[in-house]
């Protein structure tokens, strides 16, 4: 890969910050996007923007198949086996309350029923779930986390049972960077009894190909914003079957099929779960950076990355006090650490002055700091565009802030 040449095509990365180069390594927080992203973006709201499905005139109709060929990119990315199978939301978090909610007013989960997450988990994954349990009296286990930062599996063997209604957990920690065994979990699980299985991808969708039936997973979510498409964009994928079964969460317009005063039909699934004017602009734009991200090769973009990772955790290794969160071999690029007797955002705040982005804090994750008995962590996270001598430049910041601090 020509990573100079890629870098040419993401025009934030071109600038200083305090009078040095920018070195974002905040990509697990957000993505920065390609031009091509950004003249998507543009192309709708210069030639076509309309609302969809509704109108009869040329813009509403060009709206709607450019919309609608965004779901089949999508669906094609995730090899769903069916457009109608992707449904368009506002990211990761709403697409986890969507699954909740629909559970809960459903009644598939009731007193005495089992919901499975992980330590690892983002508040995204978590909060819903406790509050589908405050809902309807089911009880939320936890899947321990080891020292190295990957899941406890003889825990979870244990863990999974009849009374497991609900397995969610992440593909890939935001926080640490662990790959979790999902398709393993998720057969585990198809073995105890109907578990409804959920996959949060938000951080493994920037990284690695996804294949949903490969995962056999009943649902899969994702924001568009941390695979160089826009913020404010998400999809949940579910099997056709679950979604054409379970009630609607929101209700409005597109949604319906028929409306009187005494009664609602609902409309078919993916529409049943879209009420109201969707993102259309945003739905467009990730498509349009699924293209980008496939045409440079999920292979070579995991590829990449590892290389980045594995530079930036030896360099880090060699300073004296690092310790790294995350230490299981199977990582995708993130790397999270602490320096001892030095508080994260002092850190953080010190690399900043040298040009260098990276994020301090909890990660969403608290519980997950609090099993390793801290507060946080500095995380730096990497993105295909990112280089080696963005790495060495990290690892300067690292020690001059370690130097200044101490």
């Amino acid at each position: 890969m020509d990573i100079q040449k890629i870098r040419e095509d993401f025009p934030i990365l071109h600038q200083q910050i305090n009078g040095r180069p920018l070195v974002y390594l905040d990509n697990a927080a957000t993505s920065q996007k390609p031009l091509q992203v950004l003249e998507a973006s543009a192309n709708y709201y210069r030639n076509i923007n309309s609302n969809i499905h509704r109108g009869v005139h040329k813009l509403a109709q060009s709206a709607t198949a450019a919309h609608e060929q965004a779901r089949e990119t999508i669906a094609k990315h995730l090899n769903a086996s069916r457009p109608e199978e992707v449904i368009f939301t506002s990211g990761t978090t709403d697409s986890i309350n969507l699954v909740a909610n629909v559970l809960e007013r459903s009644g598939t989960i009731g007193e005495g029923d089992e919901i499975l997450i992980s330590g690892l988990e983002h508040h995204s994954n978590t909060v819903p779930w406790q509050m589908l349990c405050e809902a309807t009296g089911a009880t939320l286990k936890v899947i321990p986390v080891l020292e190295d930062g990957s899941l406890d599996q003889e825990a979870f063997a244990t863990l999974l049972g009849p009374q497991t209604k609900v397995l969610s957990v992440n593909q890939v920690s935001n926080a640490l960077g662990t790959i979790n065994p999902v398709k393993d979990m998720i057969a585990a699980a198809r073995k105890v009894g109907d578990v409804i299985t959920v996959v949060d991808g938000a951080q493994s969708i920037p990284h690695m190909a996804i294949d949903v039936q490969d995962l056999d997973c009943d649902f899969f979510a994702f924001s568009g914003h941390k695979v160089f498409a826009p913020t404010g964009v998400g999809i949940l994928f579910g099997k056709y079957d679950l979604l054409e079964k379970l009630p609607p969460w929101k209700g409005g317009g597109e949604m319906i099929r028929l409306v009187t005063f005494e009664k609602t039909t609902y409309n078919d699934p993916p529409f049943k779960y879209e009420a109201g004017t969707p993102n259309i602009e945003g739905g467009i734009a990730l498509a349009a950076a699924l293209d980008y991200a496939n045409a440079i090769g999920m292979d070579n973009i995991y590829a990449q990355e590892k290389l980045l990772l594995d530079r930036a955790t030896a360099g880090l290794s060699e300073i004296d006090g690092v310790k790294i969160y995350g230490t299981c071999p199977n990582k995708a690029s993130v790397l999270s650490f602490l320096i001892e007797g030095i508080h994260h955002f002092d850190l953080g705040s010190i690399m900043d002055q040298m040009g260098v982005a990276v994020r301090t804090g909890h990660h969403c994750c608290q519980p997950l700091m609090s099993r390793f008995g801290i507060t946080g962590t500095v995380r730096a996270s990497f993105a295909v565009y990112n280089t080696e001598e963005e790495v060495d430049a990290f690892i300067a910041a690292v020690k001059k802030g370690a130097m200044m601090l101490s």
